[in-house]
C-alpha cells in the first residue's frame, strides 16, 4: 500500500495521474500561482506549499518542511488505508525527495514516484506546432543550474528552469563557450492562461536580455555539426582525427602508426615546455593543442582497433589520481608536499605490483631521455637507502670520474672513453639529484647560456671590424670574458 504519491506535473496531467490525485485523501501542490497549476482546473480542496516557500530561511529548511508536511500527512492516512498526494511543478527536486525518504524511512511511509511529460517535451512540442522545428530528434535535456559543460553540439538540447535573468546570464556563458554569440535559438516561456507554451527565436547573446522568466521556461539549442562550430570540444578533435584517417580523408594521416609518431610527440613536448620557458601563453595554449592532436591521433588508431577510447584513456588517468591521492580522496592525512610525494611512491610500487628495486627500476622506460633515466634510476635506488647522504658527499665522486675520463683519453680507448665520459654525466646528476635539480632543464639553461654569450662574443668581434677566422683562442676568449660580463 502506497502512503504518498508524488505527481510530477509537468506542462499537463494525464487522466490518470489526474484521478490519483483528486481521489487522494490529502492533496499538497507545490505552487498555486503558477500558470500551468491554474491550468490543470484541479479539484478544489488542496493545500500549497507556498506559505513555506515564503517563511522558509534557506532551501535546506524548505525542504525539511515540505518533507515533514507530506509525511505527517500520509502518516494519518495509512491508518484508514488511504494516501496523500503531492504534485509538483516538472521533476521533483532530488534534494526535496531525499528529505521525503529520510523522513518516510524513518516512519515506514510508503513513497512512489509517478513519470509525467517534462517542459522539455512540451516546449518541443509547441516549437514544431510553431514550425520553428523541422523533426529534429530530441533530446538532451539539462537543467540550467547543472549545466557545466556541453557534451553533444550535434544533439537537440532542451535546457530548463531557466527562471531569471542570471539563471539566464549562467546558461549563456555556457552554451557561448561551445556556440556563437549570434546563435540562434528558441526561448519558451509558458502562456499565461496555462494553456501552453509561447515560442520565439533568441539569439544566445540576447537570453539574459529578456522581459519574462520562469521556472518552466525553456532554451531549445539546435544541434550543429561541432566540425562547423568556432570553438571546439575534445570530442570534435576526435571526430576530426576519424575523418582524416577514413576512408576519404587525409592519405597521410590514414599511413601513419604509433611508431612513426614517436619523433613528432616527442618534438611537441618540448615544445610546450619551450613555450613554458619563454612565459608564453598563446604560445603554450597553440602547443598544448599540438600535444593534444598527438594523443588525439594515438587514440584513434587504438580504436580502430578495438583496443580502447579515449574514455577508458580518461577513466584510467582518473582513478589513478584518485588511488594515489588518498589525502584528498580519502582518509590518510599528510603534512607536507614531502609526504605527499613518499605516499605517492609507496601507492605506485603497489599499484604495480613492484616487490623489489629491481622490479621498480624495470619500471622506469629505457626510453626516456638519458638524463631523465639516470635521475629516476638514482631516485629508485635512493628510496631504499643506497644513496650519498648529501650532495657535498657526492661530490668527489665526479672529480674521481673526471679524472678516470683524463686516464682513458691518455690511454687513447675509445670504449673506454665512452663509458668514463657516461660515469662522470652519472655522477653528476647524482649531485644534481641530491639538491632537488633536474638535470635536464639545467643543461638545458646551461646551454642556453652558452648559445647568448656566444652570440654575444660573435656581435662583439664583428663591431670590432674582425672574425673568427682570423683570431686566436686567447683572442676570441678575450671577447668571451666581455660577453660574461655584459649578460651577468
Amino acid at each position: 500500500m502506497t502512503d504518498l504519491i508524488i505527481i510530477q506535473a509537468g506542462a499537463d496531467l494525464n487522466e490518470k495521474h489526474r484521478s490519483v490525485f483528486d481521489n487522494a485523501a490529502a492533496r499538497f501542490v507545490q505552487t498555486a500561482e503558477h500558470p500551468f497549476i491554474k491550468g490543470l482546473s484541479l479539484r478544489e480542496g488542496y493545500v500549497s506549499m507556498d506559505d513555506l516557500f515564503e517563511n522558509a530561511d534557506d532551501y535546506d529548511e524548505l525542504n525539511r518542511l515540505i518533507a515533514g508536511r507530506l509525511i505527517e500527512a500520509a502518516e494519518d492516512m495509512s491508518e484508514g488505508g488511504r494516501c496523500a498526494a503531492y504534485l509538483t511543478l516538472g521533476r521533483l527536486n532530488p534534494d526535496l525527495l531525499s528529505a521525503i525518504r529520510d523522513i518516510a524511512d524513518a516512519g515506514r511511509v510508503n513513497v512512489e514516484v509517478l513519470p509525467f511529460i517534462s517542459f522539455a517535451e512540451s516546449a518541443y512540442a509547441a516549437a514544431l506546432s510553431y514550425g520553428l522545428l523541422t523533426g529534429q530528434e530530441l533530446i538532451t535535456e539539462l537543467p540550467a543550474n547543472r549545466l557545466k559543460a556541453i557534451s553533444d553540439t550535434e544533439a537537440l538540447i532542451a535546457v530548463t528552469e531557466i527562471d531569471s535573468p542570471l539563471a539566464a546570464g549562467e546558461v549563456k556563458l555556457v552554451l557561448t563557450e561551445y556556440y556563437p554569440d549570434e546563435y540562434e535559438a528558441l526561448f519558451a516561456l509558458p502562456a499565461p492562461d496555462g494553456s501552453g507554451y509561447e515560442v520565439k527565436p533568441v539569439k544566445l547573446y540576447e537570453l539574459d536580455r529578456q522581459t519574462a522568466y520562469d521556472a518552466a521556461s525553456v532554451l531549445i539549442v539546435p544541434p550543429k555539426r561541432d566540425l562547423d562550430l568556432p570553438r571546439h570540444s575534445v570530442e570534435g578533435l576526435m571526430q576530426l582525427m576519424r575523418t582524416l584517417r577514413a576512408p576519404g580523408g587525409c592519405p597521410w594521416d590514414a599511413e601513419q602508426t604509433h611508431e612513426s609518431l614517436k619523433k613528432t610527440l616527442l618534438e611537441e613536448c618540448w615544445e610546450v615546455i619551450d613555450a613554458i620557458d619563454r612565459n608564453d601563453p598563446d604560445d603554450l595554449c597553440e602547443e598544448l593543442g599540438d600535444l593534444l592532436m598527438q594523443i588525439a591521433f594515438h587514440v584513434v588508431i587504438e580504436e580502430e582497433r578495438a583496443s580502447f577510447t579515449l574514455r577508458d584513456v580518461a577513466t584510467g588517468i582518473t582513478n589513478k589520481m584518485i588511488f594515489r591521492h588518498p589525502h584528498v580522496f580519502g582518509s590518510v592525512h599528510v603534512d607536507s608536499s614531502d609526504d605527499v610525494l613518499k605516499n605517492w611512491e609507496i601507492l605506485k610500487k603497489e599499484e604495480k605490483h613492484q616487490s623489489s628495486v629491481a622490479s621498480a627500476m624495470d619500471s622506469v622506460p629505457k626510453s626516456f631521455p638519458p638524463l631523465l633515466r639516470a635521475y629516476k634510476i638514482q631516485k629508485k635506488a635512493a628510496d631504499v637507502g643506497f644513496d650519498w647522504s648529501s650532495a657535498e658527499e657526492a661530490l668527489p665522486k665526479v672529480h674521481e670520474e673526471a679524472d678516470e675520463v683524463l686516464s682513458a683519453i691518455r690511454g687513447n680507448d675509445a670504449d673506454q672513453i665512452a663509458d668514463e665520459v657516461g660515469d662522470l654525466f652519472f655522477a653528476a646528476v647524482n649531485v644534481a639529484r641530491l639538491k632537488k635539480i633536474d638535470p635536464d632543464l639545467a643543461l638545458t639553461s646551461s646551454t642556453d647560456k652558452f648559445e647568448k654569450r656566444f652570440k654575444l662574443t660573435e656581435e662583439l668581434i664583428r663591431k670590432d671590424g674582425k672574425s673568427f677566422k682570423d683570431m686566436t683562442l686567447a683572442e676570441m676568449d678575450e671577447y668571451w670574458e666581455k660577453a660574461k660580463a655584459i649578460l651577468s
